[in-house]
């Protein structure tokens, strides 16, 4: 369960250390988008000596490689897997075939170098081009290694030509209110965690509280950030807290002291098994939080 997922550049070691003690539940070490071009080579050896050393307990490491289309994944996916990250984020994933090719190259990499076979996750960026938004549906089919999904506006939005992607009052505009809709339920499709994209403007805390009290209501069960002040915000909006916590428990007492009731009355109204199911998720939740060390 990773609420928060906080972006570090590859080729900054002091950048790559501070995200690590920030609290964020994943740190995702970046090679592509913040890393300019000539940097990329030494960013990656860079992430692999970072992965080496001392980690950070309660924190995953993930990182971001290039596209596959870009000519530097697999040399990206060759010089960090070795080195045992959590994971690795793709970025502009066309679909689940994109997915099995980097599970095959992790497959045979893992192998080489001793490492658990199935280890190293994947976290694709699901809604980059405008053909991977049509195979969102296509990864309930089954995808090895996949940890979760999340999506992407801002590389959508310059495929498509669109000139902006938010409204007056920074709410999607109706085309990324889709494509959020679809990634969310492709992630509850498969199982696994759905995953909110980044907010730009990470100077308005209290808008960024919104968009992540939106995002859980929604069924999001954590989001990316881009700056180390955004982590606070989205740990608590993402932790059951302990009135929900309290709730939960009551509901499932309800139904555990009335087993054959389909119907039940708490606290003055109505519950039914679609409660019972989100309470049971919500102790879950916690757990899971609780397991990596958080504060809940």
């Amino acid at each position: 369960m990773l609420r928060s997922l906080l972006f570090a550049p590859g080729d900054s070691d002091k950048k790559m250390t501070k995200a690590s003690g920030i609290g964020a539940d994943c740190v995702i070490l970046d090679l592509e988008d913040s890393v300019a071009a000539q940097r990329k080579p030494v960013a990656r050896e860079m992430v692999a000596e970072f992965l080496r050393g001392a980690r950070t307990p309660g924190v995953k490491f993930y990182v971001r490689v290039n596209p596959l289309d870009s000519g530097l994944a697999q040399h990206d996916i060759a010089g960090v897997a070795p080195a045992a990250p959590d994971g690795i984020v793709l970025p502009k994933a066309n679909g689940p075939e994109d997915l099995r090719i980097v599970a095959h190259y992790l497959d045979v990499l893992e192998a080489e170098h001793g490492l658990p076979a199935g280890a190293i996750a994947i976290l694709p960026v699901a809604t980059e081009t405008p053909s991977a938004v049509f195979g969102l549906g296509d990864y309930r089919h089954g995808v090895p290694r996949l940890s979760g999904i999340t999506w992407g506006a801002e590389d959508l939005g310059a495929a498509v030509g669109a000139s902006a992607n938010l409204d007056a009052n920074k709410d999607w505009t109706m085309p990324y209110q889709t494509t959020r809709s679809l990634c969310l339920f492709a992630a509850h499709a498969c199982g696994v965690q759905a995953i909110d994209t980044v907010m730009a403007d990470f100077r308005d805390t209290e808008r960024l509280e919104v968009v992540c009290d939106e995002a859980r209501r929604d069924g999001f069960t954590g989001k990316i950030a881009i700056h180390p002040a955004q982590v606070p915000v989205i740990n608590e909006a993402f932790s059951p807290s302990a009135d929900e916590l309290a709730h939960a428990q009551a509901v499932i007492d309800a139904f555990r002291a009335n087993p054959d009731a389909g119907t039940l009355q708490l606290d003055g109204k109505m519950i039914d098994r679609p409660h019972l199911v989100q309470a049971e998720r919500i102790l879950a939740i916690a757990a899971q939080i609780a397991a990596l060390g958080k504060n809940a």
